[in-house]
């Protein structure tokens, strides 16, 4: 069975097993932990960094813009996560990178960094308490990508246009870790709520919504459905 190396609060890993789910594959998790990557992890990837999508005969996909490629050429089937035709399909890509690097670089990293990774690094490797600047810059861009997410939502059946896609499953993923904070004001974006409604409801978000990290529970609304 294919395996797949992540750490259940790494947005990346999330969107992977998403569109695994989706695809319909049949695979097996292996924990990493980003603050103390294992050897195995830096014999498959030598960034150390997760996921990794290990297929039966062991070879080895790394960085989740191959990975994602790597299984709609080879898993999608009647399932495309990046559908239509070339324009669609560029409009795909163009909000997945959106969320891969900009909400990435604005809203994950600073908020996963300060608030879930520091906590579990020793001092000597920068572990400690959070930087709050970092944390409220991150809390404040949230709500202009939210702004944006809602807008598209609007217009669109779904993020990038009329099918669900990689698109959807990466904003998905990237707010899914925030809301396990609480930290997602959905009530000043309604919009926004209603679409994630409709993918956290999905069978392949189901996994995701039994996550959980020792020592950092949940938020209350984080599993709930009709939060």
């Amino acid at each position: 069975m294919a395996k797949l190396l992540q750490f259940p609060l790494d947005p990346f890993s999330r969107r992977v097993r998403l569109a695994l789910a989706e695809y319909g594959v049949a695979f097996e998790l292996a924990e990493e932990r980003p603050w103390t990557p294992s050897e195995t992890l830096f014999n498959l990837n030598p960034a150390g960094i997760v996921p990794v999508f290990v297929e039966d005969g062991g070879a080895a996909i790394s960085g989740i813009e191959a990975i994602t490629e790597y299984l709609e050429e080879t898993r999608a089937g009647k399932t495309k996560l990046i559908p239509g035709q070339a324009a669609a399909r560029a409009e795909v890509r163009r909000l997945t990178g959106w969320f891969d690097t900009k909400f990435y670089a604005e809203v994950s990293e600073p908020i996963i960094t300060e608030k879930i990774i520091r906590r579990f690094m020793t001092r000597e490797t920068g572990g400690g308490a959070p930087d709050m600047a970092r944390v409220r810059y991150g809390l404040s861009r949230l709500r202009d990508h939210l702004d944006y997410m809602g807008t598209l939502a609007d217009h669109r059946s779904w993020l990038a246009g009329d099918e669900l896609s990689i698109a959807d499953l990466s904003a998905a993923s990237h707010l899914s870790v925030i809301d396990y904070l609480g930290d997602v004001p959905w009530t000043d974006f309604p919009v926004a709520k209603l679409w994630y409604q409709r993918i956290k409801s999905r069978p392949s978000f189901r996994p995701l919504l039994g996550d959980t990290l020792r020592g950092m529970p949940a938020s209350a609304s984080y599993a709930d459905l009709d939060f």
